[in-house]
């Protein structure tokens, strides 16, 4: 009977081990985790994506400024040239077989329209391929359109959101998903997410390697510099050498305030730079072998010129910066500040406890150099391009994510001793400022006045102060646990206000999409535009019509007949321009100044242009 039970018993065993071995290996996710993700998941999504893709609020907003549609149509006119080459060879990116043909054929396909970026038929070299590669590939998914060439730069941001929730939780465990929902939730983020341009696709993958070298530097495990090296590469595809230059500086400044040189020796991984260079330099080199002028008008031009002069006619006083980054970090402005000074506190304290070691006997580190380094992450991109002659706002976007962070972290740190009341007003009252903006912005796009109605003052006083009230009763109330959870309410309210119900007069105000509609409309049959407008607006129309305009000064006035888009103060101007010529008025777009004409060919011309 024994020798029965025996093997019974020993099967039970086995299957307690086997079961204990998959429970260790093959942990699923507590409840708690999963609760967490799918809040992630749904606040992020809807923060970046509302009233941007038709189906979820809307395609609201048409590109706006000059970045945007001249981005998107050089990824239009690269994803012609590209299908056109694959066309050519009858081939697809993946070759149909090992045959060496067709691996040349695939090859071609691939270089296809994919290394020149182009504009208008001709080279565009003022930045590297990563987005219109991201572009194209939307595009060729879900068709050209400006909500379709928005969606690299959501993707990015979405990925930017997930991984800092990751490293958190992996690091920093109880402030990782705080961190995630802060980040998705300021202005900067939720602004250049939604933007078709290059901002976003450096910071995003920039942000990314550095959390990772961090990673390394905590732990020692060499997986974690792949993050360094392979996002890296990706942010020197955005935007060029302005991507290592920043990682090498914010690293060195770290080190060197430690004192820990060799660690510079041991972040250079062979393996990660063998990564680098096979990811960046097929791209630099075919392009500088197809254009010999690329490394001239890349690196001299559109990077240090850039920065030492205001060549491109973006010069903003010193304190530029300052004041984007405390824009951009609205709501949370007043709680990173905080958190930044803080950490600051932090830093200093762990500095001079590191020149009296006995205190740390055991460790190989003094301390916790997290806050040191976030520190120094988000302070350097401020610092070094406040000295540049040109600024955009986009320059500092990778100094966002490490005040955010730092933001959660110091919330998760004083969550058993709570805020101090006046950082719990200055909160609110951050968020009531941010209400009381967005309500008057519509406001003052229709009339175009500082001063708004008193009706619609009231109006946006009332909310900012209900919206205040409840974010200061709730984190009064309930403490910490709920400061992130509370001040979604404010931004969530404001976005669906501004494009769930005004997203037409942004559109109206700021893009050139409902223009071109209007033209195609009121003259199907007239295929050329010229104009002499404000440049957002002539890319904005080059990009909907997926042509040039011309452009009378430089072009001159062509023969054939054409549509003229010109500003309504210029209107003078017609009889010298088309002395001799036939021309009616279409229509009058009120709400950016412009007339829009139509003119018929010239009669005395011998040849009339097709």
């Amino acid at each position: 009977m024994d020798d029965i039970q025996q093997p019974a018993e020993s099967g039970a065993r086995n299957g307690s081990a086997t079961a204990m071995w998959l429970r260790q290996y093959l942990q699923l996710p507590s409840a708690t985790t999963v609760r967490e993700f799918v809040i992630l998941f749904i606040v992020t999504i809807f923060l970046l994506l509302f009233g941007l893709v038709p189906g979820f609020g809307g395609d609201q907003l048409g590109l706006v400024g000059a970045d945007e549609p001249r981005y998107a149509q050089v990824a239009r006119e690269m994803l012609t040239a590209h299908s056109q080459a694959c066309h050519d060879v009858d081939a697809k990116m993946v070759p149909r077989s090992l045959r060496l043909e067709d691996i040349r054929n695939s090859f071609h396909c691939i270089a296809g329209g994919t290394v020149t970026p182009i504009l208008y038929g001709k080279p565009w070299l003022e930045k590297p391929a990563l987005y219109y590669w991201r572009a194209m590939s939307f595009f060729k998914e879900f068709g050209v359109s400006d909500w379709t060439a928005r969606l690299p730069s959501s993707s990015g941001a979405l990925a930017l959101v997930v991984l800092i929730f990751l490293h958190m939780r992996r690091f920093r465990p109880g402030g990782h998903l705080d961190a995630a929902l802060i980040t998705a939730s300021c202005v900067a983020i939720v602004s250049f997410a939604r933007g078709a341009s290059t901002d976003m696709q450096l910071a995003a993958p920039f942000c990314i390697g550095m959390l990772g070298w961090y990673a390394w530097y905590e732990t020692g495990k060499k997986f974690w510099l792949f993050d360094l090296y392979f996002f890296g590469a990706a942010a020197t595809l955005a935007k060029g050498p302005v991507a290592p230059f920043l990682a090498l500086a914010i690293i060195l400044l770290f080190v060197g305030l430690r004192r820990e040189w060799s660690v510079l020796r041991r972040t250079i991984w062979i393996p990660g730079v063998i990564l680098y260079l096979i990811m960046v330099l097929p791209w630099y080199i075919a392009v500088q072998k197809r254009n010999p002028t690329f490394y001239r008008l890349f690196f001299l031009e559109h990077n240090l010129e850039r920065f030492a002069t205001n060549r491109y006619q973006h010069h903003q006083p010193f304190w530029y910066y300052v004041a984007i980054a405390l824009v951009g970090l609205m709501p949370w402005t007043v709680m990173a500040i905080r958190a930044f000074v803080d950490s600051i506190e932090v830093s200093i304290a762990e500095w001079k406890v590191r020149h009296n070691p006995q205190r740390y006997l055991g460790h190989t580190r003094a301390g916790d150099a997290f806050p040191e380094f976030l520190v120094l992450w988000a302070l350097f991109p401020i610092v070094f391009f406040s000295f540049s002659g040109s600024k955009l706002p986009g320059y500092i976007l990778p100094s966002i994510p490490p005040l955010t962070i730092l933001t959660a972290d110091y919330l998760n740190r004083n969550r058993r001793t709570g805020l101090p009341q006046w950082l719990i007003w200055a909160h609110a009252a951050t968020c009531a400022l941010l209400i009381f903006v967005l309500a008057l912005a519509p406001q003052h796009m229709k009339y175009e006045t500082l001063v708004p109605s008193t009706q619609w003052l009231l109006i946006a006083a009332t909310a900012a102060i209900a919206f205040g009230a409840v974010v200061f009763l709730t984190i009064r109330r309930w403490g910490i646990p709920q400061v992130c959870n509370v001040t979604l309410l404010p931004i969530l309210a404001a976005l669906v206000f501004l494009l769930g119900f005004y997203g037409k007069e942004l559109d109206v105000n700021y893009s050139a999409r409902p223009l071109a509609r209007e033209i195609q409309q009121q003259a199907p049959d007239v295929k050329l535009v010229a104009t002499d407008i404000k440049r957002d607006m002539d890319y904005g129309l080059a990009f909907y019509r997926n042509q040039p305009m011309i452009h009378y000064s430089t072009d001159g006035v062509p023969d054939a007949e054409h549509i003229l888009v010109i500003r309504a103060s210029d209107a003078a101007d017609l009889d010298h321009w088309l002395s001799g010529r036939v021309y009616k008025p279409l229509f009058l777009y009120e709400s950016q100044g412009i007339e829009v004409y139509r003119v018929y060919a010239n009669p005395q011309a011998s040849t009339i242009q097709p």
